[in-house]
């Protein structure tokens, strides 16, 4: 059908939106694609469900070539399948939670394990049945804290999410290979560059997990890269560790009195000034020999609220997003001043570990302690003393304290080393795209998913999880196909392939331009016609380049010398016999298609 913008359902904008931090979500909105409806949520006007549907119609013809089954599941679902698994909880505040009228506990679906392991418990009892893999594209909710960048981070989305349900881990393997292959086709269809990144887990249980980001700067996720080809979540990267030291020659720790050095900084300078002969053999004092231990307060599903506090070598930052992967799916915050006031022993600035560790202390009730891997035993740091005003040298890991376990607390810097041994790391940032998980047997296990196995024993099925993104997918698309005059989109995805401009107000300009789009529809070219008779040229061109089509058509003053003018998106002009204009438009989009 051709889509006439003198009754086409859209209102350009010249503004920015005043919430609009991101070029995607600026652009959209301008260009009519979408409209706030509130916080994290969005109305669909009909230039972006035809961009949307482009999207879902690639992801889902990939899912079907790889073999996977549509299926679609309520947004709206019963509390006891989550509550089976324990998600009713662990998802925290999170979770879209409601009732209905007799009371009975419902919730708004974040993701759909649940459902799918449930379907097929129901419908499936042998090893026969399977393999089998399930795709639904839906819409999920959470109850995201700081919705942000439009529809990159909302609380309503739309996901495509698929399960694959195998009898064996090497049949997962399988499933699981056909789905990332399928994801590699799928962002290349879109013309969406992307990196697959090892990437933690979280909440979602599971072993192996992978990640595929699109690199911008305004990404969320932080990730690394390696010159021999490594490539990780920045939550997801291991540190790199030297053996235990031998610290058989470090004498005994020792207490000093350090006035006024709350900060690692404040340290280093009055250990410089005022202890300089103190430093290791050859050195200066420097933040690198100091142990900082950072106080958190970590809430558990379950309501448990502990403080922990984590150690870190005093030259890295902790990285709450390592420290919250590592905790997942516990949620966690820099302890606050009420935290501080019940716990007295806890000496802001001045923390050593020489108290804390229930594994050091033999104390139940003694504060869980955990440290960076670097933190080997043997090394030695000068650290807080548990007094405001003092702190410790000669503090030796393993001798002094110990702790309750290891995490990978700290930043990853550019140029730390790589956990394979392929070379330094780079860092960059991306919007995640996709994630696919070997989920293994959490859900089927807490379900009750089992078959009957080749020898008529009951096996409990192994699963895989596959998640799209989609409404992310077109976000990030229009992040990566904008200049400064709006959207630029890629063909295959674009709401349609020629944006058409009748100018002027000469009758015969507009009978041309219509005879011009009727012909290109029935050719199978996909036309936005500019048919207002009372806009001027300069409004329309600019409505053309904001909303973003790939080719622009003009007929308009050149009409007269039987030629209009034709140009890409982000191209110049050329001039086209009217009489040739259907086969070169033509030529054009066929030639950008293939």
């Amino acid at each position: 059908m051709l889509l006439r913008l003198s009754n086409l359902f859209v209102r350009t904008l010249r503004e920015d939106p005043a919430d609009a931090e991101v070029a995607s979500h600026k652009l959209l909105v301008r260009a009519g694609y979408i409209r706030r409806a509130a916080p994290g949520v969005y109305s669909w006007l009909p230039l972006g469900l035809r961009v949307l549907d482009k999207v879902e119609a690639v992801v889902r013809e990939e899912m079907e070539r790889a073999g996977a089954q549509r299926v679609h599941f309520p947004a709206l679902l019963p509390r006891e399948p989550y509550e089976a698994t324990g998600r009713w909880t662990e998802y925290g505040p999170n979770l879209f939670r409601l009732k209905d009228r007799k009371d009975g506990d419902y919730l708004l679906a974040p993701t759909h394990e649940e459902m799918f392991t449930l379907l097929v418990k129901d419908l499936y009892s042998s090893y026969k049945d399977l393999p089998v893999t399930l795709f639904q594209i839906q819409t999920k909710y959470r109850d995201e804290a700081r919705p942000r960048a439009g529809l990159i981070r909302g609380r309503e989305f739309i996901m495509k999410d698929a399960y694959s349900f195998d009898i064996s881990d090497e049949g997962l393997s399988a499933s699981y290979q056909a789905q990332r292959d399928a994801y590699e086709r799928i962002f290349t269809r879109l013309g969406l560059e992307y990196v697959i990144v090892a990437a933690t887990s979280g909440a979602m249980g599971g072993s192996r997990s992978e990640e595929f980001l699109t690199p911008t700067p305004i990404g969320e996720d932080t990730f690394v890269r390696s010159p021999g080809g490594y490539a990780a979540n920045v939550e997801a990267v291991t540190t790199v560790v030297g053996e235990p030291l031998d610290a058989s020659a470090v004498p005994a720790s020792v207490v000093i009195d350090t006035p006024d050095t709350a900060t690692i900084e404040s340290l280093v300078t009055w250990l410089q000034e005022n202890h300089g002969n103190d430093a290791p053999q050859g050195e200066q004092w420097s933040t690198k020999h100091t142990l900082k231990n950072v106080v958190l307060a970590v809430s558990h599903p379950d309501g448990q609220r502990e403080l922990v506090v984590v150690g870190v070598p005093g030259d890295r930052e902790v990285d709450m997003k390592r420290i919250e992967a590592a905790l997942a799916p516990a949620e966690v915050e820099a302890a606050g001043d009420g935290d501080f006031a019940k716990n007295p022993h806890l000496k802001r600035g001045y923390i050593g570990p020489q108290i804390l560790g229930v594994s050091h202390t033999g104390q139940e009730s003694a504060t869980r302690y955990l440290v960076d891997p670097r933190i080997v035993d043997g090394s030695v740091w000068v650290t807080g003393a548990n007094v405001v005003g003092q702190h410790a040298l000669n503090v030796v890991a393993g001798r002094d304290f110990r702790a309750d376990g290891v995490i990978e607390a700290a930043e990853v810097r550019a140029g730390d080393p790589a956990p394979d041994g392929s070379g330094p790391l780079e860092l960059a940032r991306g919007i995640e795209i996709g994630h696919i998980f070997q989920l293994g047997r959490k859900y089927a296990q807490a379900l009750g998913l089992k078959v009957l196995d080749a020898n008529g024993k009951q096996a409990v099925v192994t699963m895989g999880s596959y998640g799209i993104g989609v409404s992310r997918v077109m976000a990030a698309l229009a992040q990566a196909n904008y200049d400064d005059k709006g959207l630029a989109w890629p063909l295959q995805i674009a709401p349609a392939h020629v944006h058409l401009v009748a100018t002027g107000k000469d009758e015969a300009v507009y009978a041309a331009a219509t005879s011009l789009a009727e012909q290109l529809e029935s050719r199978g070219i996909e036309v936005i016609y500019d048919d207002r008779p009372k806009v001027s040229p300069g409004v329309k061109f600019k409505d053309a380049e904001l909303i973003g089509v790939p080719f622009i058509a003009v007929v308009g003053r050149g009409l007269e010398q039987g030629v209009i003018e034709f140009r890409t998106r982000t191209g110049e002009p050329q001039t086209v016999q009217l009489t040739e204009a259907v086969d070169v438009i033509v030529d054009a989009v066929t030639k950008s298609t293939s």
